[in-house]
């Protein structure tokens, strides 16, 4: 494995993520690409953001975290983020058209030597493949968010991936500080999401159905299983525009079930600002959420 230059594409809550832990962690050279410069302010914010962070989880030192900063670039022109690139790690909208546009771009200006993986949560990479133009050297990198604590790295290949890449991005995910776990079959939501996802989901039901709010749902299953978080704080974690994609997407079949969610999330808590702790305000109101007081679960 000679990586040296990481292109990270999507600069989100998760995206942000994964280019500083890449340089905190891995020492790589790190592009962060977005589609325009004013994504790319707020992920300097938020890469910034993360520093507290690291101080506290990590013990990282100002001179540590700072040296990784300075170790990341950014653009808003695609050739130019991925012109020396070993690997892309893309981490833009589960939105199937969106992944599909975004690869068939990204596989006419990539160097040929450039492995893509894809960060998707819920998407196959064999839904992609043909689009990169280069399926023997795609796969997927799966991180768990707070990825610099949360160290997972589920790295899954389709059935084109070539052995050598497969292998070649496990050493990356361990060189970056996370446990890899490999997947040899596809599968949707891998092994996190395939047990998180129904969590999540069954949370949001009985919200959406009028059976609990969101507090007593998480302190039901935080008192019962011993869990840190809830349902709805693991949501605010990993922000509620991606439930809201995952849920519009299967609301796209005619599920009317998913058709109710996906306009709850979207009328009562996107539009109105509420996509997550990210933001202050989810379904819990950051930087003192009720769940995290010291007598919620004894009330």
């Amino acid at each position: 494995m000679n990586y040296k230059n990481i292109t990270v594409a999507g600069s989100g809550v998760l995206g942000s993520q994964i280019a500083f832990q890449t340089a905190y962690k891995g020492k790589f050279n790190v592009v962060i690409y977005d589609i325009n410069d004013e994504a790319l302010e707020r992920a300097k914010d938020r890469i910034l953001n993360l520093k507290p962070y690291y101080k506290e989880d990590l013990g990282a030192s100002d001179e540590d975290l700072n040296d990784a900063y300075n170790r990341l670039s950014f653009h808003s022109d695609l050739a130019k983020a991925v012109a020396n690139a070993d690997l892309v790690i893309e981490a833009i909208p589960e939105v199937v058209n969106i992944k599909t546009n975004f690869y068939n771009q990204l596989g006419k200006v990539a160097p040929e030597k450039t492995i893509f993986a894809t960060n998707s949560s819920t998407l196959l990479p064999s839904q992609f493949a043909e689009a990169t133009g280069r399926p023997e050297k795609f796969l997927a990198l799966h991180f768990a968010n707070e990825i610099w604590k949360n160290n997972t790295a589920e790295v899954m290949k389709h059935p084109g991936t070539a052995e050598e890449v497969f292998n070649e991005v496990i050493e990356f995910a361990k060189a970056i500080g996370m446990v890899a776990l490999p997947l040899h079959k596809e599968q949707p939501g891998y092994i996190l999401n395939s047990l998180l996802v129904p969590l999540l989901e069954a949370g949001q039901g009985l919200l959406l159905n009028d059976v609990a709010d969101p507090e007593t749902i998480d302190k039901t299953w935080m008192i019962a299983t011993g869990a840190p978080l809830g349902p709805f704080a693991i949501l605010d974690v990993v922000g509620i525009t991606t439930a809201y994609n995952i849920a519009n997407a299967k609301a796209q079949t005619g599920d009317p079930h998913f058709k109710k969610l996906a306009s709850l999330l979207k009328t009562e808590y996107i539009d109105k600002g509420k996509t997550g702790r990210a933001a202050g305000e989810g379904f819990y109101k950051y930087p003192n959420p009720t769940f995290a007081r010291e007598d919620f679960l004894k009330e």
